[in-house]
């Protein structure tokens, strides 16, 4: 019997296997796409970046403005997260069951977080320059409604998965809603949602920069420029500072993880 089934698995292994080999040659015909010459490219990459990006006297003398607009993002991407998961939590307990609030309102909640979620933010972006322009706020709702979304289904699953216990707990003695909330809720999640939240701050740093190409604001604009101009050393100083702002974001985020776990 563990033989059978034993050979029943090794064969879809194998099926699977072969579905994934074909997808990646039937792709890789169509859009001529060939890993030798992907390869062979890299050599030529790097001695480009090696010429054009490396930090030049007049990139060094634009940090000041680098920073400030990377500093802008940075405040941008966490005034975005901290206000879209205080909305997405309060619509989270609308979408739970643990709540026990109506099904049918429950089910209108997941299908709009989906909504939100499944709409990239650049797509966003794009429809609402139509609306409110190259600005600030067109960068700032495109990155809110992605997170508002993303939050709330994560919240939902979040709260179902360790909150249900204690909710029932406490009906069980007479607490009211609000009092679940705060004593059951909030507390037993909060671990998981201080975690989402720091993730989505991370995200929403590297998606601020390629929105703000496209609403020429923040650091993303200022690369932009820097590089259509051909500047390329200022172009690769904001991608260093980039990389150093998100890897220490994610330090930062490590740290509180294990202090609040």
């Amino acid at each position: 019997m563990k033989n059978d089934v034993f050979v029943k698995r090794k064969g879809t292994y194998i099926a699977v296997m072969v579905v994934i080999v074909l997808l990646y040659f039937g792709s890789a015909y169509v859009t001529e796409f060939h890993m030798s010459e992907g390869l062979a490219s890299f050599p030529g990459a790097l001695s480009w970046i090696r010429k054009n990006l490396i930090p030049d006297e007049q990139a060094i003398g634009r940090i000041p403005k680098i920073l400030s607009m990377l500093l802008e993002t940075t405040l941008l991407s966490v005034a975005v997260t901290v206000i879209a998961a205080t909305c997405a939590f309060m619509f989270s307990l609308l979408g739970t069951r643990t709540t026990k609030i109506n099904p049918a309102i429950g089910k209108t909640v997941r299908i709009v977080a989906a909504f939100f979620r499944n709409v990239p933010d650049v797509v966003w972006a794009m429809i609402l320059m139509f609306s409110f322009g190259q600005n600030i706020l067109t960068g700032f709702l495109a990155l809110f409604f992605t997170t508002f979304g993303l939050l709330t289904r994560a919240f939902i699953e979040t709260i179902d998965e360790v909150s249900s216990s204690c909710v029932e707990a406490l009906t069980a003695t007479g607490a009211k809603f609000i009092q679940c909330v705060f004593q059951g809720i909030i507390p037993s999640s909060l671990t998981g949602i201080v975690s989402w939240v720091l993730y989505m701050i991370e995200t929403n740093i590297r998606s601020s920069t390629l929105i703000g190409m496209l609403t020429s604001t923040g650091i993303g604009y200022l690369f932009d420029m820097y590089y259509k101009g051909l500047q390329f050393p200022s172009a690769g100083l904001i991608v260093l500072f980039m990389v150093i702002l998100v890897i220490a974001i994610e330090s930062i985020s490590n740290k509180i993880r294990r202090v609040i776990m």
